[in-house]
């Protein structure tokens, strides 16, 4: 059974700092591309954010964000990581993470981060 769990989301302020991490099981997870999303407060598209291939050797970024987050990985543990740093509330969405590199193949139940003063 495919799973993945995301954690690490919560409430900060702008300009704060947080991690995301996604804990996945039931899929070869380091021969897997990964990737993060996020769905805004009131849409129903989702916004990719960010992608790694498998080795973690590659990574691609929404403008939106470039600059500001990092994906990356540990094959190790079967767990992918999202630093976002300097958030905006134009940030504040629900995060996904997906196998595959932008289009998923399977998705998380997400994880919630508000950016608010």
């Amino acid at each position: 059974q495919v799973q993945l769990v995301e954690s690490g989301g919560g409430s900060v302020q702008p300009g704060s700092s947080l991690r995301l991490s996604c804990a996945t099981s039931g899929f070869t997870f380091s021969g897997s591309q990964m990737s993060w999303a996020r769905q805004a407060p009131g849409k129903e598209e989702y916004e990719w954010v960010a992608g790694i291939d498998s080795g973690g050797g590659r990574t691609d970024y929404a403008d939106s964000v470039k600059g500001r987050f990092t994906i990356s990985r540990d094959n190790a543990k079967n767990t992918l990581y999202l630093r976002m740093n300097s958030l905006k509330p134009e940030d504040t969405a629900v995060y996904y993470c997906q196998s595959g590199y932008r289009v998923p193949i399977f998705r998380g139940q997400g994880t919630r981060v508000t950016v608010s003063p």
